[in-house]
C-alpha cells in the first residue's frame, strides 16, 4: 500500500464525489458531515491537490479531483469483486474433460467407455459429436482432450496422434415385439421375413453386416437406414423393424427400448479407440480411460 496517503480517506472522497455532497456522503456512510468533511481535507492534504471546489450549494469536483475519481472507481471496483474472487479460489477446482465422439461410435457404447472415469470428483464432462476429419483437427488444436471412435485415425503425416485400443464387441440382432415373436424361430433364415434397419454406409460395421447377409444368401426388406446409431435403436425400439448392435449393449437395449436378443451376428465385431496426440498421455482422467475398467470385450454367442 501506498505510504502517500490514506486508502480510507481515499474512500470517502470517493463516495462523497459519487453522492454529489458531504451531507448526502455523510448519511451513506453513518457519520457527521464534519468528520467526513475532515477526512478529505487530509487526502487533500496528502495529495498536495484541492479535489473538490464549491459550486453553489453544493460541490464540483477539480480536474485534480476528476482524475483521483477515476482512479478511485477501479481502485474500489476491483475491491469490490475480491470477496467473490477470493471464494471462488477456495472451491474445489473442476477437473475438465473434453471429448470428441466419432459420428459412427453407438451412443450407448459411449456411456460404457466413459463409465471408468465418471465417477472422478468434480469432474466436468463435455462431449462433442462430429465427423472424424473434424476432430481429429480440434485435436491436434488442443480443443479436445481425446476422441473416441470405432476405427482408427487414419495415418497422415501431418497429424501426429496415436490410437489406443479400448476393446470390441460382438453384433447382434435385436428385435421388439411383435417382431421378436416372429423372428426368433428359424434364426438368421428368418431375418428374409422381417423387415430390418442398418447403420448407413457412414458406420464402419456396415460393409460387415451386409457381406455376413450376403454369405447366408439372406436379401432382407431394409426398412430404414440411420447414420445415428440412437435413431436406430430407436426406430427399431419403437416397432420398425429388427436391427444389429453391440453385444455388449444387451442389457441397455432391453431395458430402454423393450429390444430383446434374437442371435449373434457372427464373425462380425465393433472395435473401440481413444484417439489422442500423446503416445504417453498427461491428462489424469484420459490416463484414468486408457488404464481403468475395460468395458468387456465381448464376442458373439448365445447366453
Amino acid at each position: 500500500m501506498s505510504l502517500a496517503f490514506n486508502y480510507r480517506h481515499l474512500y470517502y472522497f470517493w463516495i462523497v464525489a459519487k453522492e454529489g455532497g458531504m451531507s448526502h456522503a455523510a448519511a451513506r456512510l453513518g457519520m457527521a458531515v464534519q468528520t467526513v468533511s475532515a477526512q478529505v481535507r487530509e487526502l487533500e492534504r496528502d495529495l498536495g491537490c484541492q479535489l473538490l471546489k464549491p459550486a453553489g450549494r453544493g460541490l464540483a469536483l477539480t480536474e485534480a479531483g476528476v482524475a483521483a475519481l477515476q482512479q478511485a472507481e477501479h481502485i474500489f471496483q476491483l475491491g469490490e469483486a475480491l470477496p467473490d474472487l477470493v471464494r471462488a479460489a477456495t472451491r474445489v477446482a473442476t477437473v475438465r474433460l473434453t471429448v470428441g465422439i466419432a459420428d459412427g461410435l453407438p451412443k450407448l457404447v459411449v456411456q460404457r467407455l466413459l463409465q471408468p472415469v465418471l465417477e472422478t470428483p468434480d469432474l466436468r464432462l463435455v462431449c462433442h459429436e462430429g465427423e472424424m476429419a473434424d476432430l481429429l483437427a480440434d485435436l491436434a488444436m488442443h480443443r479436445l482432450d481425446v476422441v473416441l471412435s470405432d476405427h482408427p485415425a487414419p495415418f497422415n503425416p501431418h497429424l501426429k496422434v496415436h490410437n489406443h485400443p479400448l476393446g470390441t464387441s460382438g453384433m447382434g440382432w435385436y428385435a421388439p415385439e411383435p417382431w421378436h415373436a416372429v423372428a426368433k424361430d428359424g434364426f438368421p433364415a428368418s431375418l428374409a421375413q422381417v423387415p430390418v434397419l442398418l447403420p448407413t454406409t457412414h458406420s464402419t460395421v456396415r460393409g460387415r453386416i451386409d457381406q455376413w447377409l450376403t454369405q447366408r444368401g439372406l436379401h432382407p426388406r431394409v426398412a430404414g437406414e440411420f447414420e445415428d446409431s440412437a435413431l436406430l435403436e430407436t426406430f427399431g425400439g419403437s416397432g420398425l423393424g429388427v436391427f444389429p448392435a453391440a453385444l455388449a449393449v444387451r442389457e441397455d437395449l432391453l431395458q430402454r427400448h423393450h429390444a430383446q436378443l434374437l442371435g449373434p451376428c457372427d464373425g462380425v465385431e465393433e472395435h473401440y479407440y481413444a484417439i489422442s496426440t500423446e503416445r504417453k498421455v498427461e491428462h489424469p482422467v484420459v490416463r484414468r480411460l486408457l488404464g481403468g475398467a475395460r468395458p468387456p470385450s465381448v464376442h458373439p454367442h448365445m447366453p
